[in-house]
């Protein structure tokens, strides 16, 4: 069966969108991954610093992440609706809103920081790096809360290669500034862990920059605040109304992410080894769905936002088809990881090698049902359903798989392949109700539904 026109338009302006979106991702994660192998010649003490204080920066950056997001769903509806005033109010709504969360950070992580590396860790000895560290890191919070939103207004209007140029800029000052910084030049001996943080600072600050200029000097774009006042905050309460959910989500899975480790970690050290050797393959593995599903939400909010809904039902199916697609080939690149993973990390244990074997199965197929979930919750949340989606992700998460695991490890004393088959059954868990209400929502959804988001 041949695609329409249409359809063909839909997945070419969604492909030219998700690319750049994937490449992004990609290279926000290698950030961390270069500061970490930087700091790895300066012994287990600063390595084992470093990455307490990323995952308190990356806990803080994932949720800001997480309401730009939101907030570009509003914005592409505004996009589509080709009103300057929706957009503008979208833009300034999302702005206050993100930096005010990220001034609420900035305020702990200047104040609580110590009670919080006290509560992650009991070892004395990375008490005074990590606090150094989390001194001049905590200002990447303020640059990011201006870069997400920056960013997000890009993606609306389908522009997501300017975003994608700009971490070309930052990946390789970040690289050379934290390299010089942490181990010095000529005499000079170098900050160690805080030189990858102020090394971090300095990318994302000229980032920033880069950004900003690009949004000043973009043709046909006025964000120029003319709202009065009272309806602006009444505009941003129903703006943190949306994206809330949104946040709160990434939050949640984030935390179960973090207790999946925790129960794991008491498994045999081989099994733990396995499965953190396959985590960062997983993550990574599945950015090219997760960007083509963000693209899709884009796509489809400003068709909502231009009332333009006869193809609604089609491009959603669509997405899904292709969604399915992309899975079908990130579980054959995971079945090729399967036959060369012991080539990639040598000098294991045999035991752990026999660990990953026994997973194998489960990792190869994970992308396939993680990634039909995935486009169908981005969709939704086009749809205006963020809250059904977090309900669906907690009760799939916190109520049934994390419980059952806890189960499996604690009281069954599981093996690694009943362990880590939580996971795909969690997501198993949730492809049902997310099928559903996706089907259910867009039987009711017409021009009455999209005016209320708009």
């Amino acid at each position: 069966m041949f695609l329409s026109m249409a359809s063909n338009a839909y997945i070419k302006r969604n492909i030219s969108l998700g690319w750049p979106l994937a490449l992004n991702a990609l290279l926000m994660q290698s950030m961390l991954m270069i500061d970490t192998l930087l700091v790895s010649p300066l012994g287990e003490v600063s390595l084992a610093a470093m990455g307490i204080a990323t995952t308190i920066v990356s806990f803080i950056l994932g949720i800001q992440m997480a309401l730009a997001n939101g907030t570009q769903l509003v914005m592409s509806r505004a996009v589509g609706s080709a009103s300057k005033q929706k957009l503008a109010n979208a833009y300034w709504s999302g702005m206050l809103i993100n930096l005010l969360v990220a001034i609420v950070f900035w305020v702990l992580l200047s104040y609580f920081d110590q009670d919080l590396i006290h509560w992650l860790t009991d070892n004395k000895t990375l008490y005074v790096e990590v606090g150094a560290y989390l001194d001049f890191a905590k200002y990447l919070v303020l640059f990011t809360a201006f870069t997400q939103v920056i960013t997000a207004m890009f993606n609306a209007l389908g522009h997501s290669k300017i975003p994608f140029k700009s971490y070309l800029i930052e990946l390789p000052i970040n690289a050379f500034a934290s390299y010089f910084l942490i181990h010095g030049v000529g005499d000079w001996s170098g900050l160690g862990v805080v030189g990858a943080a102020i090394g971090s600072v300095i990318a994302i600050s000229l980032r920033m920059i880069f950004l900003s200029v690009c949004l000043k000097y973009q043709q046909d774009l006025d964000l120029t605040f003319s709202s009065k006042t009272a309806l602006f905050v009444n505009n941003m309460k129903l703006h943190f109304i949306e994206i809330f959910p949104v946040a709160a989500n990434v939050t949640m899975l984030s935390i179960g992410a973090t207790i999946y480790q925790l129960l794991y970690s008491q498994l045999s050290i081989n099994a733990y080894a396995a499965i953190t050797v396959l985590m960062p393959w997983i993550r990574g593995g599945t950015q090219f769905i997760t960007s083509w599903a963000h693209a899709s939400a884009i796509t489809i909010s400003q068709a909502i936002g231009s009332a333009k809904l006869d193809n609604l039902t089609e491009d959603v199916d669509i997405s899904i088809n292709m969604a399915v697609i992309l899975s079908v080939l990130s579980c054959g690149l995971f079945l090729g990881l399967s036959f060369v993973i012991d080539d990639i990390y040598p000098g294991l244990d045999p035991e752990t090698y026999l660990a990953l074997t026994l997973i194998a199965p489960l990792y190869i197929l994970l992308p396939l049902i993680r990634g039909y979930n995935t486009v169908h919750g981005h969709i939704l949340r086009a749809l205006g359903k963020t809250t059904a989606v977090f309900k669906i992700n907690f009760t799939g998460q916190w109520l049934i798989s994390i419980p059952l695991c806890a189960l499996l490890i604690l009281y069954f004393d599981a093996s690694i392949f009943w362990a880590f088959a939580v996971m795909p059954f969690e997501e198993a868990v949730k492809a049902f109700p997310f099928r559903y209400l996706a089907r259910k929502t867009l039987a009711e959804f017409d021009h009455t539904q999209a005016q209320k988001l708009i």
